[in-house]
């Protein structure tokens, strides 16, 4: 059977025919069942999952009243460990939530469990699959959230993102993933990898639990989709990174433009090198932010990671603040291409989930995004070569996130 909606689950609880707990139960069988291969969750209580049903069916109110949430394990939680995928902090328990579970839990919210990340939500990977075939990546840094929204584990989760770890996982698996625009949502309790970018993100299978999980995040009744809107003015943005997506995404993009009517829109050269930039903040920023982590328990930190912050050592404070300098330039360009697009398309990924979980993917087509810190969002429209998903991304104006999700709600009643 079809994994419910998180408004769908909603509209049954509101009229007695599911409970929170019916509900939570269900996601449970379904984790039993399937993440044996899946591999999404990293810590699960089912005890507390179900104690949190019965709170929430006894307490009834709640913008989110009984929907279970999953969790990416840089996020703190004060009932379950908060483990990074490091073994510098495994088994350990948080002093209390981070402001985004806090708000989760305001909202009346079952907290199911923790999902698997990249070892700091940076490049070396956790043990998830792709749920739709586990020979592949399910992507990263928020690998678990992705897949076990994907495989119908839960109907929603937090992801983080510092340069592609909401949208590209979401696209890889298939399924919504939302990057806010930057700030909107807190990050206090969040580890944090580069401050400059870092920003929480949603997943869903729907854009209304998308809405709806946004207001949650930000304490506000949630703002309703217009599918019934006008024509958006569609702009075709290829990115200076264009020539390395794959043959079936460049297809797919230029057939949802065309069927749009979308007009080419491109970068001037002063920012063809922006991803450039975008290395230059959060290898800054990074080797400084896991000054700990170096300093005290160098052994427990991957290869991987610790041969990244070795290559960041050569980034000097003048470099950094020309790339900082030079962000503020590229985020006043991109506000202005809105004077004449109302949304920009572009890939949400250079193709389909590698083969193999060793390498999550190549985040540029969403690190651009990051470091303009405007809000994104990626729809899965069809599949590639191999019968894997592909999504295509679109980026709106900065604070207008709202507008952006019924203008996608609209593309995708076009595209999908």
């Amino acid at each position: 059977m079809k994994p419910l909606s998180a408004t769908e689950a909603l509209a049954a609880i509101d009229t007695g025919t599911l409970t929170s707990e019916r509900l939570v139960r269900d996601c449970l069988d379904r984790i039993t069942e399937r993440d044996p291969v899946v591999k999404a969750w990293v810590h699960l209580n089912p005890d507390l999952a179900l104690a949190q049903a019965r709170a929430a069916d006894a307490t009834k109110g709640g913008l989110l009243r009984g929907i279970p949430v999953g969790v990416k394990d840089i996020i703190d939680t004060y009932d379950m460990p908060t483990g990074h995928n490091s073994p510098i902090f495994e088994g350990t328990q948080p002093f209390g939530d981070a402001a985004c579970v806090a708000l989760c839990r305001t909202a009346n919210a079952v907290i199911l469990g923790k999902t698997v990340t990249t070892e700091f939500a940076n490049r070396h990977p956790g043990p998830t699959t792709n749920p739709h075939n586990p020979a592949h990546t399910p992507g990263g840094s928020s690998s678990g959230s992705a897949a076990a929204v994907a495989d119908g584990h839960v109907p929603l989760a937090f992801g983080t993102q510092t340069g592609g770890s909401v949208i590209r996982p979401a696209a890889y698996c298939g399924v919504i993933g939302y990057k806010p625009t930057f700030g909107d949502f807190s990050r206090v309790g969040i580890k944090m990898q580069c401050h400059s970018v870092d920003t929480l993100g949603l997943m869903a299978r729907t854009l209304d639990d998308i809405a709806l999980f946004r207001a949650a995040m930000l304490k506000l009744p949630p703002v309703a989709i217009d599918r019934g809107g006008s024509a958006p003015r569609i702009g075709f943005l290829r990115t200076p990174i264009w020539d390395e997506a794959e043959p079936d995404t460049k297809a797919l993009l230029e057939d949802v433009a065309k069927k749009l009517g979308a007009k080419d829109v491109s970068f001037t050269p002063a920012f063809k090198d922006i991803l450039d930039d975008h290395a230059a903040i959060t290898g800054w920023e990074s080797l400084r932010n896991y000054a700990d982590e170096r300093l005290r328990n160098p052994d427990k930190v991957s290869a991987e990671l610790m041969a990244g912050m070795k290559r960041s050592e050569a980034i000097t404070l003048d470099r950094y603040v020309a790339a900082q300098r030079k962000t503020v330039a590229f985020k006043a360009f991109i506000d202005a291409l809105f004077d004449s697009v109302d949304v920009l398309l572009c890939p949400s990924a250079p193709g389909e989930a590698p083969k193999g979980v060793e390498y999550t993917g190549d985040p540029r087509f969403n690190s651009i995004w990051t470091l303009a810190g405007t809000p994104c969002v990626t729809l899965p429209v069809g599949t590639g070569d191999m019968g894997l998903p592909l999504g295509i991304q679109l980026v709106g104006l900065r604070h207008a996130d709202d507008r952006l999700l019924s203008t996608a709600a609209w593309i995708a009643a076009r595209s999908i």
